[in-house]
């Protein structure tokens, strides 16, 4: 019992005492992994996977990927400067590639490092709707979603093995772990994930009009993955993402918002 109780304390301090702030939302948010730990690690798996994959060089789609790129990086700090996060950056080594894949993706890793597959250009269709992708992209690792899901899962982690070493009676312990692994899952992982991607949704929006990108075309690209994906998306209750539904409706709603937020940056015209 000392040592289950001790577990437990100890697991909650290191929550407690583990949190940052996002400059975005101004909410404190798990940082049990610094970024002095996360980001070299990111950095590591990054250029391990440019050795791997075909990274396209060159091209005007590849120009097109580094220059929006640099657009939404600059927007981002611009933004962090203006609201008293001068240095928020300094850590960040910015890397913008372009890589030979057929999938509809994109990602930015802890620390500004991005990929772009080139099967998402087709649905991009042009700069616009790249930044719109980009600056969604970019939005995780400002706001240090990849170190709040890592934090979350040890916590997640760290009270299931309480759960085990308090709960004796295998029985007990055995519905304990099914029904624990179930409800942590759907009932708190998978609406963080969400939330996380409503959260950059937001931020990727104002940071893409600050670049001076419309931020009306984000809702027409979910429109067009929304096509894409043919209804064959999980329903949002069991998925890490919110709908197409209410990610456009949301990000529709928020598109006047982030073309406010541009004017304060003397950005009034988009493309």
């Amino acid at each position: 019992m000392k040592l289950k109780n001790t577990f437990i304390i100890l697991v909650m301090v290191g929550v407690i005492v583990s949190c940052a702030t996002n400059p975005f939302t101004g909410k404190k948010t798990m940082a049990i992994v610094p970024n002095s730990q996360l980001f070299p690690t990111a950095f590591a798996q990054y250029d391990q996977f440019l050795t791997e994959n075909k990274v396209i060089k060159g091209t005007s789609d590849a120009a097109m990927v580094t220059r929006v790129g640099q657009k939404i990086a600059v927007a981002a700090e611009r933004w962090l400067n203006a609201n008293g996060y001068a240095g928020y950056l300094n850590d960040y080594k910015w890397e913008y590639n372009l890589v030979e894949d057929k999938a509809i993706n994109a990602w930015c890793m802890p620390g500004g490092k991005i990929v772009v597959y080139t099967g998402i250009l087709p649905i991009a269709k042009g700069e616009t709707g790249l930044a719109a992708i980009m600056g969604h992209e970019v939005a995780h690792a400002l706001a240090n979603h990849g170190q709040q899901r890592m934090s979350a899962a040890y916590v997640q982690q760290g009270v299931a093995i309480a759960g085990n070493i308090a709960i004796k009676d295998e029985q007990s312990r055995n519905a304990f772990n099914q029904y624990y692994g179930i409800g942590s899952q759907v009932g708190v992982m998978l609406p963080f994930s969400r939330a996380h991607e409503t959260e950059a949704d937001k931020i990727g929006l104002y940071i893409m009009a600050i670049a001076g990108y419309n931020p009306d075309e984000a809702a027409e690209l979910w429109k067009r993955m929304s096509t894409q994906s043919s209804g064959q998306a999980p329903p949002e209750l069991l998925s890490t993402h919110p709908s197409n539904d209410s990610r456009i409706a949301n990000l529709t709603s928020l598109a006047p918002k982030a073309k406010e937020e541009a004017a304060k940056f003397g950005v009034t015209s988009f493309r």
